[in-house]
């Protein structure tokens, strides 16, 4: 990772270190997303079918997953694997079941109440990746709120393998959590197949889910259109910011760079400290551990995309931190939670040695569906409210109309729209 020194750089310096890696072809991916998509609203199934043997190299005969092949699945998974997931819903349950909303009523003045009341959406629609590792994580993640929030309709999409079969932990986690409708298609094609609906795959209200450029594009492409679906958040590849001070152990904190990095080639992981001594030991433990990584690769060429900046202090730090916005912050520093109220721009922050990343991918209980790209500083991580939609009631009484009512006529008359103050005007005659 190539060492700045951010006093020492200008300010489109500045900008360009904390720049994310541009996504290649991105005109030519929204144009081929866009073909795609018209394909299943025209063909259904079958551009369905078509894609998935051309992509995934499987002959689909029924997309849907069956009875049969839930039932094979469980007994496909070793005890010690269910007993790791049926843990991780646990904890993600309990935290999000504390999410729900209450009933909200307020009296605005007398014989005026407003009253607010939580909804579930009626019909949505997840998308897990496929990919070289089942992410059982992705189907908690996004289920668990979604079976809280008790939508009546829940669909998953997830790309089979080439014998045309869904991970047998992918539909342990999705049966345990109360979705028996999961479908064998990914990619663009299952996006435009949950937005507009095909023989086999019911239309939903609101996608959500992770996915390659590709499905990205998708779910803004169909979240354009009156008549496709609304998306949980616009992503971009992962990505982390640790913040690290003399006190940290660098072991950790190469770790943590680490743990992010072998995600996929386009990820980026950024270090902030105080010294370059330090950074230089962060350095070499990257070097250390990255020779026993599988996806040794990956992280290497994420490593490419990837930055240490060394700061005056926290202070500063944490300002180039509110300025990038990362989707995960780690703040590996002396007494973290005195910083708490200083951090504006983040999605999931982890406080001290002994909270890695790693364990709110999986089982803090907190929702690792988070904002990328920048775009924490105007969306927040997936939870219980994504999956509801909130109805606003009024009750006015005589006596209300009789308080509210001449304020409502002047103002209707300011903005010229004499049917607006006739119907108060008219009740009070």
């Amino acid at each position: 990772m190539k060492i700045y020194n951010w006093n020492q750089l200008s300010k489109d310096e500045q900008r360009q270190v904390l720049a994310r890696p541009l996504l290649k072809d991105k005109e030519n991916i929204r144009v081929k997303t866009q073909e795609i998509i018209d394909s299943v609203k025209v063909h259904g199934d079958q551009t369905l079918r078509e894609l998935t043997a051309k992509y995934d190299g499987a002959q689909i005969a029924q997309l849907q997953v069956t009875a049969e092949e839930f039932q094979q699945a469980a007994e496909q998974i070793d005890p010690a694997a269910r007993t790791a997931i049926e843990f991780a819903k646990k904890q993600i349950e309990t935290n999000h079941q504390a999410q729900l909303p209450y009933i909200q009523k307020i009296e605005t003045c007398t014989g005026v109440l407003c009253e607010r009341q939580a909804r579930p959406i009626e019909r949505v629609g997840l998308y897990i990746p496929g990919g070289s590792a089942p992410l059982v994580s992705a189907v908690l993640m996004q289920a668990v709120p979604a079976q809280i929030a008790n939508c009546p309709l829940r669909i998953l999409c997830t790309p089979p393998d080439a014998s045309g079969t869904i991970n047998p932990y992918i539909l342990l986690a999705a049966e345990l959590c109360g979705i028996k409708q999961v479908y064998k298609v990914g990619g663009a094609q299952a996006i435009a197949a949950m937005a507009y609906g095909t023989e086999s795959i019911p239309k939903v209200d609101k996608i959500f889910g992770p996915g390659n450029a590709w499905v990205t594009q998708a779910k803004i492409l169909v979240s354009q259109d009156a008549k496709g679906a609304s998306i949980d958040m616009p992503a971009g590849p992962s990505e982390v910011m640790v913040i690290a001070d003399a006190q940290a152990n660098p072991i950790f904190v190469a770790a943590d760079l680490l743990s992010q990095a072998e995600h996929g080639v386009d990820s980026q992981v950024m270090l902030i400290t105080l010294s370059a001594a330090f950074a230089q030991q962060v350095e070499r433990c990257l070097q250390t551990q990255l020779e026993k990584l599988p996806r040794r690769a990956i992280a290497q060429q994420a490593l490419l995309n990837s930055r240490t900046i060394i700061a005056d202090d926290i202070k500063q730090a944490i300002m180039i931190n509110n300025y990038y916005a990362p989707e995960h912050l780690i703040l590996q520093v002396e007494n973290p939670e005195q910083f708490i109220s200083s951090i504006q721009n983040a999605g999931a922050v982890f406080l001290g040695p002994w909270s890695p990343e790693t364990v709110g991918d999986y089982v803090t209980g907190s929702n690792h569906v988070l904002p990328t790209y920048g775009y924490a500083k105007t969306f927040s991580g997936l939870s219980v409210t994504d999956f509801m939609k909130f109805i606003n009631f009024q009750t006015v009484t005589r006596a209300g109309l009789e308080i509210i009512g001449p304020f409502a006529e002047k103002l209707a008359e300011i903005e010229g729209l004499d049917a607006h103050k006739n119907a108060v005007s008219l009740r009070l005659t």
